[in-house]
């Protein structure tokens, strides 16, 4: 695989071109899957550290980043969109099944992959659907609260983005504390994403179901940081996924730790994956 990035056009109506994609290092591949209204410079303080090992491919997933919707009349529930995943994977030629790792939307995408067969192993960091019936009730206040205000003040967002106090305040919850140690950049890359989400509202509606997962056989690790906010104990049943599963609790992460820890997020994915 190429050291470089790569990238591509959608045709939103046929689905016909594969999502977008970063590609850098070489070796066996390794995918990444970013959380919610987010896009693949969710992992860029955490690809540097993998790229030495391993050929990472990190996609904007459906309606975010780069990437167009599902085509029309195609909900983007989680199943569609690990169709589409799938899908993306071969027309770039990439053998399945494959290494996955994901955050947030990207683990619940991860653990269904790895349901399927489509994943040979598969790191999930904080994944969504580990509830008993629904996301917490708080999620929806939370995540509205942000795509207005970086949509209807996207100046003013932006201009506190460079500020360490205002990073820390903004994202603590959404994130995880420490997020002042993010670049300005990356954090006014954060907002952009977010405002800029084509199917942000449609994906947070469809991928409530919860996930259920007993008949994974592959090698499978969950972590959760202990003050991920987002996502509290009640939304991290174990019951669902198989006994093999390596479970994790990182101190001091939040729910989104790639730019508070990057080195420590590569080494679990790397310790993760299949060798």
């Amino acid at each position: 695989m190429a050291s470089d990035i790569s990238s591509t056009t959608s045709d939103q109506r046929t689905g016909s071109q594969p999502w977008y994609y970063r590609e850098t290092g070489a070796g066996t591949p390794l995918i990444l899957l970013h959380g919610l209204g987010m896009s693949h410079a969710a992992w860029s303080a955490v690809i540097p550290h993998l790229q030495q090992k391993r050929c990472v491919i990190a996609f904007d997933i459906a309606g975010f980043g780069r990437t167009p919707p599902l085509p029309d009349g195609t909900v983007p529930s989680v199943p569609n969109l690990v169709d589409g995943l799938e899908s993306s994977l071969r027309k770039i030629g990439i053998h399945l099944p494959v290494d996955i790792a994901g955050n947030s939307l990207g683990g619940y995408m991860a653990l269904e992959a790895a349901r399927r067969g489509i994943a040979r192993s598969v790191v999930a960091i904080s994944p969504a659907g580990l509830w008993r019936s629904r996301e917490p009730d708080h999620v929806k206040y939370v995540f509205r609260t942000l795509r207005f205000t970086s949509q209807r003040f996207p100046e003013m967002v932006k201009r506190a983005m460079r500020v360490p106090l205002l990073r820390e305040i903004a994202f603590a919850v959404p994130l995880s504390v420490g997020s002042r140690r993010m670049s300005a950049s990356d954090a006014i890359g954060a907002v952009h994403d977010l405002a800029s989400s084509r199917a942000f509202e449609a994906t947070f509606v469809s991928i409530r179901p919860p996930f259920s997962g007993r008949g994974i056989t592959v090698p499978l690790t969950v972590a959760f940081g202990e003050r991920d906010y987002i996502l509290p104990k009640g939304s991290r049943v174990r019951s669902e996924l198989p006994k093999h599963t390596g479970w994790v609790e990182v101190p001091n992460w939040g729910h989104v730790p790639m730019w508070v820890d990057p080195e420590g997020v590569a080494q679990l994915i790397l310790d993760g994956i299949a060798p």
